[in-house]
């Protein structure tokens, strides 16, 4: 005998699908398998008393069977490939290439003086310029890399920290000059700094500082870029570093509540930002372990922005995240063995619910991706997406014992490390004292000593292992770029109106003393003038100092 609430429920769900469907149609009608057996939109269980609190339906509270009605059935995540090297033009031409093959959004990687506001001419940039990254100097590179490229059409992430202000305010400007809309403008800046002091290592400013060009960020994009998602709170790099699934979730949703708690404190609504905040996780190779992460993290958020937050709006308690495979789980030895791995950790964030996904290439552990690495790892997401049956009904792995199970243990686990830090006063005062850091080194000890002793095993690493190793083609860039682009960005500043650019720099900087102004108006107009990211964030370090460590 069926439960009434539970039919009564479940009837309600299917009218939210029916409106849902009615803007986003499906994109096919019948599902079926290679069988033709029809494939529904959802499975559940039709008389579990716990159903309601603990899982749900996709779309409705506590989304742990995602945030979306028809998920995959309606429109694929979005296929958002990591790319950045050299010059602007000649990541541009990767950005145009990778379009052409069928990604759906671009994804910025900058060069390490880019990240740590340095110009390529600045002697802390000797030797690093464009390696890592593409090197952005001024509005005048950001122009080139974004050439071609419509800013109304493509959705944009952009992995920028400490200076995310004024990448941000670069794009905006590339946009005018598009002559697109600040409303129809959309993508995410990473600004996650709290996981750059536990983790990752590109700040510049101290604590206090960086949260105010965070909520400054946030206020300034909630009036004139309402699309733009002004964050990107990352477990990905806390993975990277060493963590486990259940730290990574827990710092990474820790940090979420004192980016939260920074807004709220600047006096702004969080019914009004809080549906722009984004996610950016880590997959790795535990497969279920991994699938179970996305779905328990998604409960915890949808709980702590409802209880804790009072947030009213429902879009405020939806975790969207991004995902990217697993670097650190990539080899050098046997590289072709990088694929499968990247197609297990894909296929876990398709299972897990991911907005958006990029794929390694199987040569990131020894280089830059070259471009038929690159496109190896896009066919690996449209694979999935057109040929496996994966997206074609929503949480396809709900109401396994294991997984089930697995989400339920990694929410308590990642609510015990919330306690903790709640204890210390908070994630920026748990950064502050190394909490995290310690824990996470702790960690990423223990592993590697499981893999020294082969009680982890390492398929071509540690077992398996080849007598001799083909060595691939790998990507190198030139080291004449270095140069070029010193010489690119000393005409820049010759060719520019001086006085304006002296100008704008100044009210930035009477701007910074002063706690309660908005510095994000002051950046636009010193971006404008093609003022450069170390100009500005010299500025800056001069009147907010620089963070040496915890």
């Amino acid at each position: 005998m069926k439960d009434d609430k539970f039919s009564s429920k479940h009837a309600d769900w299917e009218q939210s699908v029916d409106k849902t469907v009615k803007r986003f149609p499906e994109r096919k009608e019948p599902f079926t398998t290679s069988s033709n057996i029809d494939v529904g939109r959802l499975y559940f269980p039709e008389n579990d008393p716990d159903y309601e609190d603990k899982l749900g339906y996709p779309g409705i509270y506590p989304y742990t069977r995602g945030i979306q009605p028809t998920m995959y059935r309606s429109r694929f995540w979005t296929m958002r490939q990591y790319a950045g090297f050299g010059s602007a033009q000649e990541t541009n031409k990767r950005f145009r290439y990778l379009l052409e093959q069928g990604q759906t959004g671009l994804s910025v990687a900058f060069d390490l003086p880019t990240q740590i506001g340095y110009d390529s001419d600045d002697v802390m940039a000797e030797g690093e310029v464009g390696k890592v990254g593409v090197a952005i100097d001024s509005l005048h590179d950001m122009e080139q890399l974004l050439d071609q490229i419509p800013l109304d059409k493509v959705s944009t992430s952009m992995t920028i920290n400490a200076p995310a202000s004024v990448l941000l305010c670069m794009y905006i400007a590339v946009g005018e000059k598009q002559g697109v809309p600040l409303e129809k403008l959309t993508g995410t800046i990473q600004n996650d700094i709290l996981k750059e002091y536990i983790a990752r290592g590109t700040y510049i400013f101290p604590p206090k500082p960086s949260m105010r060009l965070i909520t400054n960020i946030f206020e300034f994009c909630q009036q004139h870029v309402p699309k733009f998602n002004t964050i990107s709170i990352s477990g990905y790099h806390i993975r990277e570093a060493g963590s486990t699934a259940v730290q990574e979730a827990a710092f990474t949703i820790a940090n979420g509540m004192a980016y939260v708690d920074a807004a709220l404190q600047a006096g702004l609504d969080i019914d009004k930002f809080a549906p722009r905040l984004a996610f950016f996780f880590n997959a790795h190779n535990n497969f279920f372990e991994e699938v179970a992460k996305f779905r328990a993290a998604r409960r915890i958020w949808a709980k702590i922005m409802k209880e804790k937050y009072k947030a009213e709006n429902p879009k405020s308690w939806k975790m969207r995240f991004h995902t990217q495979t697993g670097g650190s789980t990539l080899t050098a030895q046997q590289p072709d063995n990088n694929i499968v791995r990247v197609t297990m950790q894909a296929l876990a964030a398709v299972l897990g619910g991911t907005q958006s996904l990029h794929t390694n290439s199987k040569d990131e552990a020894l280089s830059l991706p070259t471009e038929d690495s690159a496109r190896i790892a896009l066919r690996t997401q449209q694979i999935i997406a057109n040929e496996s049956g994966a997206a074609d009904t929503v949480d396809p792995l709900g109401g396994s014992y294991y997984v089930e199970e697995l989400t339920d243990r990694i929410e308590q686990d990642v609510e015990k490390y919330l306690e903790q830090i709640s204890e210390l006063g908070g994630a920026v005062q748990a950064v502050e004292e190394g909490f995290m850091q310690r824990e996470i080194h702790h960690n990423a000890y223990e592993t590697q000593k499981k893999i020294e002793k082969e009680e982890e095993i390492i398929v071509g690493l540690n077992q398996y292992k080849l007598d001799e190793e083909v060595n691939p083609d790998l990507l190198k860039v030139d080291e004449a770029l270095e140069q070029a682009q010193i010489g690119s960005l000393q005409k820049a500043r010759h060719v520019r109106d001086q006085e304006a650019v002296d100008q704008t720099l100044s009210a930035i900087r009477e701007q910074a003393k002063d706690a309660e102004a908005n510095l994000i108006p002051y950046i636009l107009d010193a971006v404008r003038s093609y003022a450069t990211v170390g100009e500005i964030c010299n500025v800056l370090r001069n009147e907010f100092g620089e963070f040496t460590g915890a």
